[in-house]
């Protein structure tokens, strides 16, 4: 069998010149084969020479300014053109398989501990091909360093101009505290705040004195504040029993369903900016797909 192969390998002409002929005969011209293949017109010229040598054949008749195919050489580009082709076809397809398929989705550190890798196993099972690489940023998506393939962020602002954002989610804030807590000091009203320390994070440090006033109070002067760089140290911090916190809905879903927070106020909601997914310009093709799935699981209830 080995001997079989080398025969057949002493027979194969240089592919290298094989891949330059192809490219000539195909433009009919040196100038624009190199320009195809990035080399220049001489390195053209030396692999076609090469590849005549080879077969001891002229496959081009050299002209002023111009090179036309021989009769052999028709002959030649009819058969190689297909057969180059088919390898380059075979070798994309073997890539393919290869290389592993993945989404790349740029998230807020505190949306993607708190609401999306909880979520990510529906989509793993129902996916398993694709692999979604979740990465955060604090930054606005025109501001992210690095490539993404979809990004979520709160508000239209702060988007570039070759992404188009789409609506994902509505949301609200509210108050939120471990059990123990609020049995030892219980709130039946917003003033009733006033003896807890009030936690927030410093992306939303307005959010108290805004839910204040929408629930028709001036001001109250809390037993104290705390507050930390994300919302999900907030909320680790409220389960802990550090305070009160005032948080988006959409974060804390499944420490409310497991009784880890409970929520003593929960007529009195802030309205927040909506989420927006925006998916870049030349998004890998699995992008779509997470795409629906978000918006899928969302309206499914398992948003806010």
């Amino acid at each position: 069998m080995r001997a079989k192969i080398a025969r057949m390998s002493d027979r194969l002409p240089p592919l290298n010149a094989v891949r330059a002929f192809v490219a000539a005969a195909r433009h009919q011209s040196f100038t624009r084969a190199a320009a195809e293949l990035h080399v220049t017109h001489s390195a053209v010229s030396r692999q076609v020479k090469s590849l005549e040598s080879h077969l001891g054949l002229a496959l081009f008749e050299r002209r002023v300014r111009q090179v036309v195919l021989t009769a052999a050489g028709q002959s030649f580009f009819a058969e190689t053109a297909g057969a180059l082709a088919q390898i380059g076809a075979a070798a994309d397809a073997l890539t393919r398989r290869a290389a592993p398929r993945a989404v790349r989705i740029d998230v807020r550190p505190s949306f993607a501990v708190r609401w999306l890798i909880p979520r990510l196993p529906d989509f793993v099972a129902r996916h398993p091909g694709i692999e979604p690489q979740v990465v955060t940023s604090t930054a606005a998506p025109a501001r992210v360093v690095g490539r993404f393939d979809l990004a979520i962020r709160r508000g239209l602002q702060g988007w570039p101009p070759s992404i188009e954002p789409r609506a994902l989610m509505e949301d609200e804030a509210l108050v939120v505290a471990a059990p123990r807590l609020l049995a030892a000091l219980p709130v039946t009203s917003p003033r009733a705040l006033a003896g807890h320390v009030l936690l927030s994070a410093r992306s939303r440090r307005a959010d108290w004195d805004d839910w204040l006033r929408a629930a028709g109070v001036a001001r109250i002067k809390p037993a104290g504040r705390l507050q930390f760089d994300h919302l999900h140290l907030v909320l680790q911090a409220a389960v802990d029993g550090l305070g009160a916190a005032m948080t988006p809905v959409s974060l804390v879903g499944s420490d409310l369903a497991q009784g880890r927070l409970s929520a003593p106020l929960p007529g009195v909601r802030l309205p927040l900016e909506r989420y927006y997914l925006g998916r870049a310009p030349g998004a890998a093709p699995e992008a779509q797909l997470f795409a629906d799935w978000l918006a899928a699981t969302v309206q499914a209830g398992d948003g806010v």
